[in-house]
């Protein structure tokens, strides 16, 4: 009876209007007042350790990396690169697409923001080559949720800390399954090329993918840092979150200058000789190449027990460098019929000039318009995700107090639930309730629920996170609360009706990947297993 009155409150207060963030905390509030025997300085209690939950951390950092990301060129710099990877395929474009979200998904951990990073530049480069708009829509917003399928997710960050197991674990678990599931939209999108007799864009050859690779390179290593970072353990995943915010503003601001007071100064200019510019290019690929070593390196040999030192990694990393660095200043002084060394110190002025602008910018750049924008942007994300998930927390410990999650557990066993029928309950109920709520404050619900009855009937707790992850994919995209939908309806200036149709075709193929992931535990578990080993759960 309890159960029916909790559920009905919540219920009541969503069909009255209000923000599912207030219906969930009113609700358990009034519910402890006048029903429950719990202490109402219970609720203070619980709110009070939302703020002080040391994996949530997390969450306002991957929202500012993802930030900076976004509206500082990566966005811009991977779909370039996916253009040159698949570009070529019939539907390529559409394609480059998927793959661009893929990759912005592995910077970010959020579904509406990879749809507004990378729909806002694809959708309109979609448009001129000949997509109809509702195609184009129903790729972005399909593609985005896979946001919070691919590490690092923001949605893995919460279930970790709603159940308590391994968010390293959780993240190397969603690795096989976001490359299938993008693989799968790709492979659609090709076959729906072919019939349509969709477009292509011409082969620029490898030298394209090498070029593309260049430029979202910076970017990119973002993932090397966070995944790297976890496995190798220099830090914890809210530590990794850390670093990835600050290393995104650096590059956002200081590499790839698409914002700010340095936005539209390229590092090299147009007056700087041929010389200057190969030395400059070559000392860089030497020093980036240097940077990664000396990183993958620590990674590598982090542990507590290790006895190798950074002179250890730089007495390996330096000669490499220097010779990476000697090998392209030769071969393209060659082409100039300059010596390397002459090269090599013509660029130095190009650094100069470079470390001085930036050393006399510094201050401007961090202090500027747009970065305030992007760091207010980012804060109110946070702040509204973060109220929900606080709301969601107290919501769950109040089912926790009138132990409603054991007394659904002996019921469900009771009637003969066994592991196959209570995930497919276990879906229904997620792709219902993803119609309706947002994912974080969704699965800060259900997973106190479900998750004592999934331990007794023998499923991988890892397994469960991926499943209810793929269906928070599902109800991004599906009315009326779907946030993906919103996002791409505000992009194109279709209205949701139109964006609803045109991104069920490809919602099937996520239904359809949701079976598989489902009843395939050992694409979830395979990689966590290999790398970690099992997650341990004490009842």
């Amino acid at each position: 009876m309890e159960a029916l009155i909790l559920f009905g409150l919540v219920l009541t207060l969503l069909f009255l209007g209000l923000p599912v963030g207030i219906s969930l905390g009113l609700s358990s509030i009034l519910f402890i007042t006048f029903v429950s025997d719990a202490k109402l300085t219970s609720v203070a209690i619980s709110l009070f350790g939302a703020g002080q939950h040391y994996t949530l951390l997390a969450i306002p950092f991957f929202i500012l990396a993802s930030s900076f990301m976004s509206t500082g060129g990566g966005a811009k710099r991977l779909i370039n690169f996916s253009i040159a990877c698949v570009g070529h395929f019939r539907g390529g474009l559409a394609m480059a697409s998927v793959l661009a979200c893929m990759m912005f998904a592995a910077l970010s951990g959020s579904s509406p923001a990879t749809v507004v990073a990378i729909g806002s530049i694809a959708i309109v480069g979609m448009r001129q080559v000949g997509y109809s708009k509702e195609f184009a829509s129903g790729i972005i917003a399909n593609a985005g949720t896979l946001g919070i399928l691919i590490p690092p997710s923001i949605v893995m960050v919460v279930y970790a800390s709603a159940t308590d197991v391994s968010v390293g674990r959780m993240f190397l678990a969603g690795v096989i399954p976001g490359i299938l599931a993008g693989t799968m939209l790709m492979l659609a999108i090709y076959v729906v090329a072919r019939i349509k007799n969709l477009p292509s864009e011409p082969w620029k050859g490898f030298g394209a993918i090498v070029k593309g690779g260049k430029e979202a390179g910076w970017g990119l290593f973002l993932i090397v840092i966070i995944m790297g970072g976890i496995y190798g353990g220099a830090f914890t995943p809210t530590e990794a979150a850390a670093v990835a915010a600050i290393y995104s503003i650096f590059i956002a601001l200081f590499v790839y200058r698409d914002m700010g007071p340095l936005k539209g100064i390229s590092w090299v200019s147009e007056t700087d000789s041929a010389a200057a510019k190969v030395g400059f290019n070559g000392t860089v690929y030497g020093l980036s190449f240097f940077m990664v070593w000396m990183i993958m390196a620590f990674f590598a040999t982090s542990g507590p027990e290790s006895t190798v030192t950074a002179a250890d990694r730089a007495l390996w990393g330096a000669p490499l460098s220097l010779m990476i660095t000697a090998l392209y200043v030769y071969i393209r002084g060659a082409q100039l019929h300059t010596s390397g060394l002459h090269a090599v110190m013509a660029g130095l002025p190009v650094w100069g000039r470079n470390l001085l602008l930036m050393l006399k910018k510094f201050f401007p750049v961090l202090y500027s318009k747009e970065t305030k924008e992007v760091m207010l942007t980012g804060t109110k994300t946070t702040l509204m995700l973060m109220f929900i998930i606080a709301n969601a927390l107290l919501f769950a410990h109040t089912l926790s107090e009138e132990r409603i999650p054991q007394m659904v557990t002996q019921w469900m066993l009771g009637v003969g639930f066994n592991w196959f029928t209570f995930l497919i309950a276990v879906n229904i109920l997620l792709l219902i309730g993803g119609q309706f709520m947002e994912p974080s404050g969704l699965l800060l619900i259900v997973a106190p629920i479900v998750f004592p009855i999934a331990m007794e009937l023998g499923i991988d707790p890892i397994h469960l996170g991926i499943i209810m992850v793929v269906n928070m994919e599902i109800g991004m995209i599906t009315p009326p609360i779907g946030l993906n939908l919103f996002v791409t309806s505000a992009i194109t200036g279709m209205s949701l009706s139109k964006v609803v149709k045109a991104a069920t075709p490809f919602m099937l193929v996520l239904m359809f990947f949701l079976i598989i992931v489902t009843y395939i535990p050992a694409l979830s578990t395979a990689l966590p297993y290999a790398v970690m080993g099992p997650e341990i759960i004490n009842r």
